[in-house]
Formats: C-alpha cells, structure tokens, sequence
C-alpha cells in the first residue's frame, strides 16, 4: 500500500501466476540467479590449458578461492558441496548489493532468508541420517537424556530460523540505519540554511547539502562490508552444521 498526494490509501494488486504471486523478490531474484548463470557460461566457455585469458584466470581464481573455502572449513570429503556453497555465496551478495541500483534488496525479504535456511535444513537432516540413520538420527533427539527430547527438538527447529533472521536483521538494519541518517542530514540541512535571508536561503535550504560525504561512507559498511560479512557468515554456519552433522 502507498499514498497519493493528498494522503489516501493507493492499493496495489500483486500479479499471481498459476496461484503464485509474482512479487518484486521472486521477479528479482530470477533476474540475478539469470545474471549469474550468464556470467558463469562465459567465465568457463573456451578454456585453455596454455595462455589462458585474463576471463579463464578470473575464473580460475573464482574456483580456487571456492574450493579453499570450502576444503579449510569443512574437509577435501566435502568438497562435492563447492558449487552449492559457492552459489549460495554469490547469491547472497548479489541480493544485498542489488538495492544500489535501484532494486529492492531480495534480501530485505524474510522469505529469502527463509529459503535459504530451509534447504540447509534439509541437508542437514539427510547429512545426519545418511550417517547413522533413523534411528540414530531419532535417537539423537533423547541425547544426554530423554527428558531433553523436546527442548532438543525445539533446537533442532530454531537452526533455520536463527540463521534466517540473523542475515535478514542485519541487512534490513542497515537499510534502516542509512535511511535515518538521510532523513537526519536533510533535516539538519534546513536547520542551518533555512536562515539564510531572501530566495538564497529558500533555495539552499530545500537542497540536503549535508547528504553529500557521509552516506558514501556509511554504505561502504552497510551496503558492500555488511553484505559480503553477511554471506560469509551465513556460509560458514551452512558447513559448520552440514560438517557436524556427520559427526553426530
């Protein structure tokens, strides 16, 4: 909902699609996982064993720092997880950083958060019954003891939702964040040049001169570091549960 000029409610109707609402989260995201497939298809396209291109060492580069990660933090056994690590690690960028184009953020969507988390969720489950089946899996939930089985599976439960709202909060507080210190920076831009006499003081007085300097440096932090932090650590719990759960 929005309002027109005059303070009245403006409704907009959300397209559905085979019983799916498109939004602008759905629409956006389809557009950067495209974006990304492209780049993929031509970073790896043509690829020489001999005077490589400065797009194959790119891409090159890209692949070992992934496999890296992965190897240091999980184990050359998990190395099978590099693209879905990877992937999730682009995408999660790519969503935070869209919102400097003009887009909305996919990643100021819970949803988003939510889905990611899902599927690890999932992985975590079949990692765990992969390595010491139902039962043990089942079995796990009583551990130390029996009268722990349902704070133990509330545990369970609150993994994909503690991972989900962490990302989200911090993204959606930065954009909070930023915004304040806009409105701030406006309204402190009036405060000192509203009292300038005449046409000059009307007419700097309307412009946020004082936008101008910090925002730059406050999206340094919340828009590029807290975005790629974000990642980070939303990947770093993605192979520490899937690690730990062949463990259990």
């Amino acid at each position: 909902m929005n309002v027109d000029i005059h303070g009245a409610p403006i409704y907009f109707e959300i397209p559905v699609l085979g019983g799916i609402p498109i939004t602008s989260t759905l629409v956006i995201t389809w557009v950067i996982m495209l974006v990304l497939t492209g780049l993929c298809i031509w970073l790896t396209h043509d690829l020489k064993a001999k005077n490589i291109s400065k797009r194959q060492a790119a891409a090159e580069f890209l692949y070992n720092t992934a496999v890296n990660f992965v190897k240091n933090n999980m184990g050359e056994k998990w190395l099978h997880y590099v693209p879905f690590v990877a992937a999730l690690f682009a995408l999660s960028i790519i969503s935070s950083l869209s919102s400097l184009v003009g887009v909305f953020s996919p990643t100021a969507d819970v949803n988003t958060e939510m889905a990611w988390a899902i599927l690890v969720f999932v992985l975590i489950t079949y990692t765990k019954i992969r390595s010491g089946g139902i039962g043990g899996y089942l079995k796990g939930f009583t551990q130390p003891i029996f009268i722990l089985t349902p704070f133990n599976i509330i545990s369970e439960l609150a993994t994909p939702i503690s991972m989900a709202f962490r990302h989200f909060g911090n993204i959606v507080s930065g954009y909070v964040i930023s915004t304040l210190v806009y409105a701030a920076l406006a309204s402190a831009s009036y405060a000192l040049l509203h009292w300038i006499p005449g046409a000059v003081g009307r007419i700097l007085s309307a412009i946020p001169i004082l936008n101008f300097g910090l925002p730059a440096v406050l999206s340094l932090y919340f828009d590029w570091f807290s975005s790629f932090m974000q990642a980070f650590i939303f990947c770093m719990l993605t192979m520490m549960y899937i690690a730990s759960a062949a463990e259990e």
